[in-house]
């Protein structure tokens, strides 16, 4: 009997070492190659993938789910949404050249805006939103050319952006394959204030200050008056939080650009990563910490300078 255990043991103990050999092994191959790059950004790794390349080309973890046919992540809720790529629905965005896209944010959830993907191949195409709805593109994979009214022209790759205000006319070619995330809105009319055309990139935008709270902040809109919402960049190294669990009257549409952590809306938990997109309702209770062994990224839309009550 003892022997017989002991055979029973050893079979068990080779199983649980060669199941843990294969998941450590796909768990490699899902985080990229990162190794041990620790808090660094992924860009700075020797031979690592391209900037934001896991929100482009997400994967699920851990591994052995990502085939399990019916499984998502993604949870919708009155107050708030986890939208996660498995999730992703894309189509031919009206009017546009050769792009799919996906819409992951829209009025349909509660939102006052919308916040979509779009898929350009070489030498697609973009079209022009509704009368009086303003534009902001950000470049997450390749690159386009950017045409303004008569003849201006702008060449953004990754990790730039550019503001478009309502009525702008404009065009975008495709130079490649190419990933934007954007972001519409009615613009919100004020006085005789008007915002002008921003064209720019992250890495250009200063830090800010940020009393009482480790994270580091840009913001790549101005902050007056003639702007009606901004777009901010948050960074965590890991192990870093949100010092204040806020609740406030503003909207967000966050996209993950890097990292993985955990995120609290309302009363929910959730486990999140490069790739995934976060609706948060005005007075939703919201707060994040940041996991893993790389700095977490995300991009957050913010309605500003107006009175609620309008």
């Amino acid at each position: 009997m003892a022997s017989t255990s002991i055979l029973h043991f050893r079979s068990l103990f080779l199983f649980v070492l060669v199941a843990s050999l294969r998941y450590g092994a796909a768990a490699g191959d899902v985080d990229g190659g990162e190794g041990f790059c620790s808090a660094e950004p992924s860009s700075e790794c020797s031979g690592g993938p391209p900037l934001y390349w896991k929100a482009t080309h997400p994967t699920l973890a851990p591994a052995h789910l990502q085939d399990l046919p019916g499984f998502t992540r993604s949870v919708v809720k009155r107050d708030h949404a986890l939208i996660t790529p498995e999730s992703h629905v894309f189509g031919p965005l009206p009017d546009w050249i050769n792009t799919l896209g996906a819409y992951l944010i829209s009025p349909s959830i509660g939102a006052h805006f919308t916040m979509y993907l779009a898929n350009m191949q070489d030498g697609s195409k973009s079209a022009l939103p509704p009368k009086d709805v303003e534009r902001l593109v950000f470049v997450l994979q390749g690159s386009i050319s950017l045409s303004v009214g008569t003849g201006t022209t702008h060449s953004l790759s990754v990790d730039s952006y550019a503001y478009l205000p309502a009525n702008i006319k404009h065009s975008m070619i495709s130079d490649e394959s190419t990933t934007l995330v954007i972001f519409e809105r009615r613009y919100s009319a004020t006085e005789d204030f008007h915002p002008d055309l921003i064209v720019g990139s992250t890495d250009k935008q200063p830090l800010l200050e940020t009393p009482g709270e480790v994270f580091q902040l840009r913001k790549l809109l101005p902050t007056s008056l003639p702007y009606d919402f901004n777009i901010h960049i948050m960074d965590f190294q890991p192990g870093e939080y949100l010092n204040v669990k806020e609740v406030h009257y503003n909207q967000h549409g966050l996209l993950l650009l890097e990292g993985q952590g955990i995120y609290r809306l309302g009363d929910s938990w959730y486990p999140v990563q490069a790739g995934d997109t976060i609706w948060m309702a005005p007075f939703v209770p919201q707060w994040y910490a940041a996991l893993g062994k790389t700095r977490t990224r995300y991009l957050l839309y913010k309605d500003v300078n107006r009175n609620p009550l309008i």
